[in-house]
């Protein structure tokens, strides 16, 4: 199924192809779920001309398989990219290409490499051997050294209008509840068919921060519920309900009646410390999955918010993400 909201991506890189300006090193920005890895993917289709090359990038994403493609990504048992495998990347692109039309390599999620990953990475971005393309997808951009951004086209891929992604999930599946999913992922028409499997859960962890917000709920208690999803969904989740509720203080967004969080609540908690707040689960976003102890991370966070935030600021709040991060 075509992912139509892509078109504009589509056509820009077909002119590119046309003109001969393809980029030999690109980086596909964007959301969670906007449709990333199914533009790369479309992308080595293109170039390398495997099968009946798609007006558009299709769901669902399914690595293309070439003798001239390499596709990197953690190992199964691991959270992130190793130097081994960019080595051996590198020495796979200076091979001579099997169909003699090039080579291209992906990496996705480029910003789970590790610095020395990244870094052995540098001179190949920057002169990549023969007629190599390489697309580097980026979920996070916190942790990707701006030398590798040096080094890259940036293509950002956009969030589409709530109407043409409500459109997309009804024909993908009709009668579903998808205006519900489509909030809870952002608005990413990809993130939202996930989003739909975790609703309950959503829901449930909704339950729980209202319950915890009015002193109803210990935060140990909450934290060892949440503990058992998986952290990405957990800490999104909570960024979510973060900024609505800065939102809410401001007396916009939705209304208190479809919120975790009351007005009433919102009144007790100063605006700045949830600013602070809402940077401290940003920057726990940004780390590769296993970096820090979830356990740990949840309580510290709960605590706080079940504190009303009291005295929280930078300076309060990093030493608590300190404290939860393993020892690398």
């Amino acid at each position: 199924m075509e992912l139509n909201w892509l078109s504009q991506f589509a056509n820009s890189w077909r002119g590119m192809a046309v003109q001969e300006r393809v980029p030999h090193a690109v980086m596909l920005l964007g959301a969670a779920g906007v449709g990333k890895r199914c533009a790369a993917a479309w992308i080595a289709r293109q170039r390398l001309g495997i099968g009946d090359s798609s007006d558009l990038p299709e769901y669902p994403f399914a690595i293309p398989e070439h003798a001239d493609l390499r596709w990197i990504g953690p190992p199964e048992d691991k959270h992130t990219i190793g130097i081994e495998q960019i080595r051996q990347l590198v020495a796979d692109l200076s091979l001579t290409s099997f169909a003699g039309g090039g080579k291209v390599a992906v990496v996705e999620p480029a910003n789970v490499m590790t610095a020395n990953a990244a870094n052995s990475l540098l001179k190949t971005l920057e002169e990549p051997p023969g007629d190599t393309l390489i697309v580097l997808v980026v979920d996070k951009t916190g942790r990707l050294p701006a030398t590798i951004f040096s080094r890259c086209q940036r293509i950002t891929i956009p969030v589409p209008p709530e109407s043409e992604s409500l459109a997309w999930l009804d024909r993908l599946q009709p009668a579903a509840s998808w205006p519900q999913a489509l909030r809870a992922a952002g608005n990413a028409p990809l993130a939202a068919i996930v989003a739909s499997e975790r609703l309950e859960a959503a829901e449930a962890m909704s339950r729980d921060f209202r319950a915890l917000s009015g002193k109803e709920a210990a935060p140990l208690d909450v934290a060892a519920k949440w503990a058992k999803y998986e952290p990405d969904f957990v800490l999104d989740w909570l960024c979510r309900e973060i900024q609505q509720c800065i939102v809410g203080a401001f007396g916009a967004g939705m209304p208190a009646a479809d919120r975790a969080v009351g007005d009433s609540v919102l009144k007790r908690i100063d605006r700045r410390n949830m600013f602070c707040y809402l940077d401290i689960i940003n920057r726990l976003r940004g780390q590769p999955v296993g970096s820090f102890n979830v356990q740990l991370t949840l309580d510290s966070l709960l605590i706080d918010w079940a504190e009303d935030l009291l005295d929280y600021s930078y300076s309060s709040g990093l030493p608590s993400l300190l404290m939860a991060s393993k020892t690398r």
